[in-house]
């Protein structure tokens, strides 16, 4: 947050000096600590700490079982198995990098909705959205790749019919799909790619968090007002900031307690709760599942996926005008990433002027509407493709493209906006009733609950 005033490290010793004139790591470390940060940010904002601590335990706990794993069609099943009964905890470390995966995706959902609601992605903040978006991304290919090594039958049809995505491609599907399984079907050779991936696509995510945080460390925190911080004198920036240590690592050190409570009683309790029974069966190409489903954080994508039939009057008008080249399941594919585009794409379609939706009456019924079709999205996509559900699906898919595309564009021309408070401190002193300062800053703003 280079544009605040605020304090920098100053080595002071001889040993110190001779550091930072060679590797300033000592100012950096101490740079990111003493950032900065809104004073009035509330529990919404403590999602970033938990991703972060499952980016390093899914790093850690994989490097442990893929010391056990045998990346080969014939063993596959049978060393995941020998991890679970072997191992010494090995069943533990399996379990908690599974269920690490879900508590992964729960946290991303929490942080990218409080994106949307509270305006994060507006400028100057573009970039550091779009990095995000792009960690997203990477997050689900690496979970998806993931999910195929157990070498279970869900893992099995799984890779079948996502992979099968690619072939829908005009004229160069079969050879990107024959390209990323390694030959004509899943088979050793997609284990072997897939584990590689896996691997690999993790220290990627590493990478691309440490430019996420140098990007919103440079533009400045949003905050529940969306009002940016003084910058004009040291004075203005003190009275909307505080240092990030230690009132704000405290509040998110206890709020990750508060999350790994639940996540180890889930991985103690339950956990293959949020896994598939059929996954405890090894892989049979000649056997097909009555109902393929991919892991749950991948189900409202898998809902928009299936969502368009060759009877939805858009994918037979689109097929008629392409003569055919575009079907019903190339419709879907493109959907399916439109629904992530039309995401990152939010800081160009909002036309609001006001950053946070607090301040925006109309704009908040159209959010949770949203959040509500996500929920709707999530439970159609685990259910079979008939009855009302693809109808379901397809409703949930019309409406979140509508949000995206006319809503938001809308919304900022017709709707009138509430009074924005002029300063942070200003709203800090409406939710507690008197200035920050000396014992009183201690006393209130390690609880900057909205």
């Amino acid at each position: 947050m280079s544009g605040i005033p605020h304090d920098h490290y100053e080595p002071n010793t001889r040993a110190e000096k001779w550091l930072h004139n060679r590797l300033p790591v000592v100012s950096l470390l101490y740079d990111t600590l003493m950032i900065p940060t809104p004073k009035n940010l509330n529990w919404m904002w403590i999602w970033g700490i938990v991703l972060v601590f499952c980016l390093v335990l899914q790093i850690a706990t994989g490097i442990v079982l893929v010391m056990h794993y045998t990346p080969q069609v014939d063993m596959a099943f049978a060393s995941v198995e020998h991890i679970m009964r072997d191992v010494n905890a090995g069943w533990a470390i399996r379990y908690v990098h599974a269920n690490g995966a879900s508590l992964f995706f729960i946290a991303v959902y929490f942080h990218i909705f409080r994106g949307l609601y509270y305006g994060s992605y507006k400028a100057p903040r573009e970039v550091t959205w779009i990095i995000g978006m792009l960690i997203y991304i990477l997050m689900m290919g690496t979970a998806f790749m993931g999910y195929v090594l157990p070498w279970g039958q869900m893992s099995f049809w799984g890779a079948t019919v996502i992979t099968g995505l690619f072939g829908a491609i005009p004229l160069i599907g079969e050879s990107i799909q024959t390209w990323l399984l390694g030959g004509p079907a899943v088979d050793n050779a997609t284990l072997n790619r897939f584990l590689s991936l896996h691997y690999l696509l993790p220290f990627v995510i590493f990478g691309l968090v440490l430019v996420h945080v140098w990007a919103f460390h440079t533009t400045g925190n949003n905050n529940p007002t969306g009002v940016e911080v003084r910058r004009t004198s040291r004075k203005e920036a003190d009275a909307d900031t505080l240092p990030f240590w230690p009132y704000f690592v405290i509040k998110d050190l206890f709020a990750l307690a508060v999350v790994l409570t639940a996540f180890f009683a889930v991985v103690g309790f339950m956990p293959n709760y949020l896994g598939h029974p059929d996954n405890y069966i090894e892989a049979n190409p000649l056997a097909t599942p009555a109902h393929i489903v991919p892991e749950w954080y991948f189900l409202p994508f898998y809902a928009i996926l299936r969502a368009f039939t060759n009877d939805v009057w858009i994918v037979i008008i689109t097929s008629w005008i392409t003569g055919g080249i575009v079907d019903a399941k190339f419709f879907g594919v493109v959907a399916m990433f439109g629904a992530i585009l039309v995401m990152a794409l939010a800081p160009w379609l909002d036309t609001s002027r006001v950053r946070s939706g607090r301040y925006r009456p109309m704009f908040k019924w159209w959010f949770w509407l949203l959040v509500v079709d996500f929920v709707v999205l999530t439970y159609a996509g685990a259910q079979p493709a008939e009855g009302i559900w693809p109808a379901v699906s397809l409703i949930g898919a019309a409406y979140w493209f509508a949000y995206f595309l006319v809503i938001l564009p809308i919304l900022g021309i017709v709707e009138k906006p509430l009074p924005e408070p002029q300063t942070i401190e200003q709203d800090f002193i409406d939710h507690y009733g008197h200035k920050d300062d000396g014992a009183a800053t201690g006393a209130t703003a390690s609880n900057p609950a909205e």
